[in-house]
């Protein structure tokens, strides 16, 4: 077993890893979006702020930030990189 196969974690390691430290509101709303056809994409973990989760359109040509609230802001005040 090479040092790549590891470290590589499974999907549903990663998936978890993204998920952690959440809010209960921000879960739910990830479960409902889902089921639209949303998938969380990465998190933002800035320094001394909470995280903050992107979620893409299944097409990638939308973007939405989950607030901690559980609301979905799709003018989040910052671009993402094609």
């Amino acid at each position: 077993m090479s040092d790549r196969e590891r470290r590589s974690k499974t999907d549903e390691e990663s998936a978890a890893d993204l998920r952690a430290g959440l809010t209960h509101e921000q879960l739910n709303a990830l479960h409902t979006l889902e089921h639209f056809g949303w998938t969380l994409r990465f998190v933002r973990r800035p320094l001394f702020l909470d995280p903050i989760p992107v979620v893409f359109f299944r097409d990638g040509t939308r973007f939405a930030v989950l607030e901690a609230d559980g609301t979905a802001n799709e003018n989040p005040g910052f671009k993402i990189r094609p």
